[in-house]
């Protein structure tokens, strides 16, 4: 697995963590934690999607 397909998917499980349904279960308490983490980890790991692409793009390897 390559590292930006690393990245694609921990996009993607944040995406998860957020669409989650909890509600019902013992970790009903840590929602508003748990959509914290996951938006974090959407913007964070999208960032780094934006800057692999256009390194690329400017033909640079960092």
């Amino acid at each position: 697995m390559t590292q930006l397909s690393a990245y694609f998917f921990a996009v993607l499980a944040g995406f998860a963590l957020l669409r989650a349904p909890i509600g019902g279960t013992f970790l009903a308490s840590l929602g508003p934690v748990l959509d914290i983490v996951a938006i974090f980890s959407i913007v964070f790991f999208s960032i780094i999607l934006i800057i692999k692409a256009f390194v690329v793009l400017i033909g640079k390897n960092l």
